[in-house]
């Protein structure tokens, strides 16, 4: 939600320190972090420390359902055993499952999605930055727009949509109270132009509200 990265080397060594195994949940990595899209390990050079990731088909992978646990083999036996969903007869639909396999072929296969990911994430950071606007994180694709008041950020966010731009406003409960955001996700299905206007709509939209001058 707040467009950072665990301090992943610093939670390897504690690991390693008392013993314990690494155990990430890459719902908001897999498929764009890192050099191939890896994740978070990739991201930050500890693949060979991680033993247990945790993730999803539904965001990055285009399944829109489902996910995966990957792992030690004693433990994923353990687990096709012991968790809840082994207890229901429900499957993925084979659409679902087409579409993830597609996804990380085309990831396995060229680095270039990742790749353009970042750029046009810093393309976006660095333009609103540069308009006077207050972007949490540093270099993760999503973008919080940082507003502080619950009710600024949904009024604007109604009027993005009016630019043809549709962005979401979250506020307390959903993150801490005077933390108030337009939660802004970038995709690689998006171009340059897209996010200049992006951008645009959020600075003509800014200044109605008196967020930038």
């Amino acid at each position: 939600m707040d467009g950072d990265v665990a301090p992943l080397r610093g939670i390897c060594d504690l690991t390693e320190q008392y013993g314990a195994m690494v155990f990430i949940d890459e719902c908001h990595a897999t498929g764009f972090l890192g050099p191939r899209g890896r994740g978070t390990d990739e991201l930050l050079g500890v693949t060979d420390r991680v033993q247990i990731v945790n993730s999803t088909l539904g965001k990055a992978l285009g399944g829109a359902a489902g996910g995966y646990t990957v792992g030690p083999k004693p433990l994923i036996d353990l687990l096709r055993q012991r968790s809840r969903p082994y207890l229901f007869s429900n499957a993925l639909p084979p659409p679902v499952v087409g579409c993830a396999t597609r996804a990380v072929e085309l990831l396995l296969a060229s680095n270039e999605i990742a790749q353009s990911m970042t750029a046009k994430t810093m393309r976006f950071r660095n333009k609103m930055t540069q308009a006077g606007f207050t972007i949490a994180g540093s270099s993760h694709p999503i973008c919080p727009v940082m507003l502080g008041d619950a009710r600024l950020a949904s009024l604007m966010a109604d009027d993005m949509l009016k630019h043809g731009i549709y962005v979401i406003g979250f506020s307390y409960p959903v993150v801490p109270k005077g933390k108030a955001r337009i939660r802004v996700q970038i995709s690689a299905a998006h171009t340059d132009d897209d996010i200049d206007h992006c951008v645009d709509a959020f600075i003509q939209t800014g200044r109605k509200h008196g967020v930038i001058s």
